[in-house]
């Protein structure tokens, strides 16, 4: 057994980490139960100083850890990593697009899996010992479907892994899609605000939109081009994480992205010279990185994906548009929000109050008089689908555009400032 007392500095890795999580990550032999131990005698030493378990450290802080603590004999050893095949490292080196201390970038192709599963052998994360080298194991933070290729961010440590996540779930994180997709949106730039739920009986492999126990899921899209009737090409920003969301959403607009049969079924297959492959492509991420300039990565289209787009005639430098790197805002930003939110909601409140004392006396009407703004809820137009909310300014008059939304959508913001996507 070692008798040796152990000093240890934190990295900028564990910066903000909970003492007893330092421990798992870094000595994982020594049991929580422990750690306590130690923490409650006074054994274990953070600068010197008695620490709890939930004592958050900081980088450059040394930790004196006392003897003891080996796993015992006959215990569980940490798993070995696995050897990889020569053909297994060339595919993973295949796909990274940039890495650093904290990131690995991928572009991973289409049929290649994140995770694996049940009878599922081969997957990025099976692969992810390639980069591991003599440090610790690279983690997934997000995912992508099997048929869905493109960017796919890896944390190359515990703390940037901690760091990415934040990002993810905080939605500071901009993800930008591609898709070709059957048919016309009548919309070219809207929204689809759509909830879903897992669809019963399908043991959580298939979604599908429920308005009463489903949870809530908003799309952004663009056109940026269309050939034709037949098919068109969209950008798509995905504002919540919902599994499937995209394909989901456009396949309940009428518009489902071609090669998608689970969604989409017989209808999302075009004919000709186009790829029976799903055309849903993980394009860009703007990410915010710990060393504090944001991560900005486009990835290069799958060979099917970019011989569909030449076969329906569109160029593809025009598709990529300058968009808005993340920010991050401090708790003050979040705190002085609030403040400013709280004060309107007083302020139209007392508005609606002296609304109804200047009402007319009891058993008088108002005669009716046009407000400028429709009545009703939005959506609830005929031929619209559910979750669509319409706003936005009525079409000119001879302009030959719709005054209404169709499909499910609403008219949304441009992202970034992008232009409408040109007619052909």
């Amino acid at each position: 057994m070692n008798d040796i007392v152990r000093q240890f500095t934190v990295g900028h890795d564990d910066d903000g980490v909970r003492l007893d999580r330092w421990f798992k990550r870094h000595l994982p032999q020594v049991g929580f139960a422990m750690v306590s131990r130690w923490a409650r005698t006074g054994q274990v030493r953070v600068d010197g100083k008695r620490a709890d378990v939930d004592t958050r450290l900081e980088a450059g802080q040394v930790l004196r850890v006392p003897p003891g603590g080996e796993a015992k004999a006959g215990g569980t050893a940490p798993r070995p990593r696995r050897e990889l095949t020569p053909a297994e490292i060339e595919l993973a080196d295949s796909m990274v697009l940039t890495q650093d201390r904290a990131a690995i970038v991928l572009n991973k192709p289409p049929g290649l899996a994140t995770q694996g599963g049940s009878g599922m052998k081969e997957h990025v994360d099976g692969l992810l010992d390639a980069f591991a080298d003599k440090g610790p194991r690279p983690r997934l933070v997000h995912r992508l479907d099997k048929d869905t290729s493109g960017v796919l961010l890896i944390a190359r440590t515990p703390g940037s892994a901690a760091f990415f996540s934040k990002r993810f779930s905080g939605r500071s994180a901009k993800k930008i899609y591609w898709a070709l997709v059957v048919g016309v949106p009548s919309i070219e730039d809207g929204m689809i605000e759509l909830p879903l739920a897992k669809q019963p009986g399908t043991g959580g492999e298939k979604m599908h939109v429920d308005e009463k126990e489903g949870q809530s899921a908003r799309t952004r899209y663009r056109v940026i081009d269309r050939a034709g009737n037949r098919a068109a090409w969209v950008e798509l920003h995905p504002l919540t994480g919902r599994t499937h969301q995209l394909r989901v959403h456009m396949a309940a607009i009428g518009h489902p992205i071609v090669g998608d049969g689970k969604y989409g079924g017989q209808e999302a297959f075009l004919t000709g010279s186009i790829s029976r492959k799903m055309h849903l492509h993980a394009r860009r991420l703007l990410i915010e990185h710990p060393d504090g300039a944001p991560l900005d990565v486009t990835a290069p289209l799958p060979e099917h994906f970019a011989n569909s787009l030449e076969s329906l005639g569109f160029v593809e430098s025009e598709g990529d548009v300058e968009i808005e790197a993340p920010v991050e805002f401090t708790k003050e930003d979040q705190k002085r929000a609030a403040r400013q939110h709280a004060k309107e909601y007083r302020k139209e409140r007392r508005g609606e109050r002296r609304k109804r004392s200047d009402g007319p006396p009891s058993g008088q009407t108002r005669p009716n008089k046009p407000s400028g703004k429709p009545s009703g809820k939005p959506g609830a137009r005929a031929g619209t689908k559910p979750g669509a909310k319409p706003f936005g300014k009525p079409a000119r008059p001879g302009s030959g555009r719709p005054s209404g939304p169709r499909g499910g959508a609403r008219p949304g913001p441009k992202p970034g400032g992008a232009p409408r996507g040109r007619s052909r």
